[in-house]
């Protein structure tokens, strides 16, 4: 075996957007379930494990992820693992017939073997199979919540002990033989030549299941990206479903039992989440509302006329070409309508999004985890550092080699705190990490000994449903601006007077009510659904 190199990875889908274009398939092969193992040198004793689930929509991505500098900037104290499972339409094909012939949620069959591979073969890398954490960001988040959640529950710590998710990712989730995911299974079908309309083989019995076990990957990888990026903009085209085993109810219903795996969470979402799944040519109320209509195709008018009354345009100006700052989220302008990277009725759509796709879910999980029946604890942030856009958390503590976007105060931080999760099980990091080594110097020259004020992450209190706080991870916006090409005005803070600027809030009343507006979302979980 040669282990030089990352093996192939699985074939890849794209979201819809608004024009069609080539799916990058380089380096995929359907055969692509294989995982990376990372151990520091001359390690002796077992030491605790992080096992990193990639996201991408359950589409996209791979386990190509370096986590050395995190491991690192630990003290080498971890062993870590990257998985990679099946995606688009050779993961989460789902319809009755692939129920009974097959298996649907196959992608998340292959999390739970790679989770089983960990603890049946990791003690020979140094690792320790009773105090492994699972992370991971978008549907890796997501998929850490389901795995959570997975088998209603019922499998404690046999896999885990703890779970980190990043923004968790939960699109609508239909049953297994919803009219939704089984229109996608007959598009694919179609696409590769399996005729809905007539049986198959030379007697006439053979159905479309046996039909595609018989259609070459190459068809079947192209026919699945392109159905992906037929869609709705935003949207993936084979997705998780309730399945009545692996995942057997929506989170909106079984997160508030608390029916999960595992015993403590670390459980984050950005301030500017919904961004990149939104179209940007939402000007008017009207748009809004015909967005609306698409994006949640079960809603009736009433419905519609309730997200607009939990989803109101304040005082702040509508106008799309408004300026664009970052709101504090506990005082002035809120979320409902400016950020860093829209405002007026685009904001509107790109928070509804947001919420109901990423953060919602993310309250729901540390409520979960704050009353589950083991006496675990979550630990809640929010990732607030410009532009916070959807996936720019893992600049910090997952940074691509040799490629820095923030302070590296902030780094260090960050990759500190998640650290200290994984190895104790709390993610309270010293005062001077906190502030960071410019910002405790400066503090230092200005400041009497010991009059400096403590960071909240020094001591970073649990959430719960009675004491909803979590820390809102920024920093100062120094003199520099660093401008993100890809968004026009949107731009990294940095240069000097760059500091860390860790607060705890209110996670229930931060942005001008977001816990009451996940409490909606609850509410509407069923015919969402989610």
């Amino acid at each position: 075996m040669d282990a030089s190199e990352y093996a192939s990875i699985c074939p890849q889908n794209s979201a819809a957007t608004a024009t069609m274009r080539p799916t990058n398939q380089t380096g995929a092969a359907e055969d692509c379930l294989f995982l990376n193992v990372w151990t520091p040198n001359n390690a002796t004793s077992p030491m605790p494990v992080f096992v990193w689930i990639h996201g991408g929509g359950y589409g996209g991505g791979s386990g190509i992820a370096d986590p050395s500098e995190l491991i690192n900037t630990n003290g080498n104290n971890f062993v870590a693992v990257t998985i990679q499972y099946r995606l688009g339409a050779f993961g989460f094909l789902s319809s009755d017939e692939v129920y009974r012939k097959g298996a649907v949620n196959a992608g998340l069959l292959d999390q739970q073997l790679a989770l089983q591979w960990v603890q049946q073969y990791i003690h020979a890398f140094n690792g320790d199979p009773t105090q492994v954490t699972i992370g991971g960001v978008s549907a890796g988040g997501g998929s850490v919540m389901l795995q959570g959640m997975a088998y209603g529950g019922s499998q404690g710590t046999q896999l885990f002990r703890q779970t980190f998710a990043a923004s968790p990712f939960l699109p609508m989730q239909y049953g297994y033989n919803h009219w939704v995911p089984t229109q996608s299974y007959y598009a694919l079908a179609s696409a590769v030549g399996c005729n809905t309309m007539k049986p198959y083989g030379a007697n006439g019995t053979q159905q479309i299941f046996e039909c595609l076990l018989d259609v070459s990957s190459e068809a079947l990888i192209n026919a699945s990206a392109t159905i992906s990026q037929s869609g709705s903009y935003g949207t993936w085209a084979f997705l998780p479903v309730t399945d009545g085993s692996l995942v057997q109810d929506l989170p909106s219903r079984q997160l508030a039992r608390s029916r999960v795996n595992g015993v403590n969470a670390l459980i984050g979402n950005n301030a500017n989440e919904g961004t990149f799944f939104t179209p940007s040519i939402i000007h008017t109320e009207d748009d809004l509302v015909a967005w609306l209509h698409t994006a949640f195709p079960l809603f009736d008018e009433n419905d519609i006329a309730k997200v607009l009354y939990y989803y109101p345009t304040t005082n702040v100006s509508t106008d799309p070409k408004a300026p664009l700052f970052a709101t504090s989220g506990d005082r002035g302008p809120t979320a409902l309508n400016q950020s860093s990277v829209a405002t007026g009725q685009q904001q509107r759509a790109d928070n509804i999004y947001a919420e109901t796709t990423f953060v919602c879910p993310a309250y729901w999980l540390a409520e979960a985890y704050s009353g589950n029946a083991v006496g675990g604890k979550a630990f809640k942030y929010q990732f607030s550092l410009p532009p916070a856009l959807h996936g720019f958390d893992t600049l910090a503590y997952l940074p691509p080699p040799g490629e820095y976007y923030y302070i590296s105060d902030f780094n260090n931080a960050f990759q500190k705190l998640l650290g200290n999760f994984i190895v104790a099980g709390n993610p309270s990091i010293s005062n001077e990490i906190a502030n960071g080594v410019e910002l405790t110097s400066l503090a230092n020259l200005t400041a009497a000994a010991g009059n400096f004020t403590t960071n909240a992450a020094s001591h970073w209190p649990a959430y719960t449903i009675s004491e909803p706080f979590q820390i809102d991870l920024n920093t100062t916006c120094g003199s520099g601006r660093t401008p993100y090409e890809d968004i026009p005005g949107v731009y990294f803070c940095s240069g000097p007077g760059t500091f860390n600027d860790f607060r705890l809030v209110n996670a229930y009343t931060w942005e001008g009510g977001r816990g009451m507006r996940c409490d909606f979302w609850r509410a509407m979980g069923e015919l969402v659904p989610e």
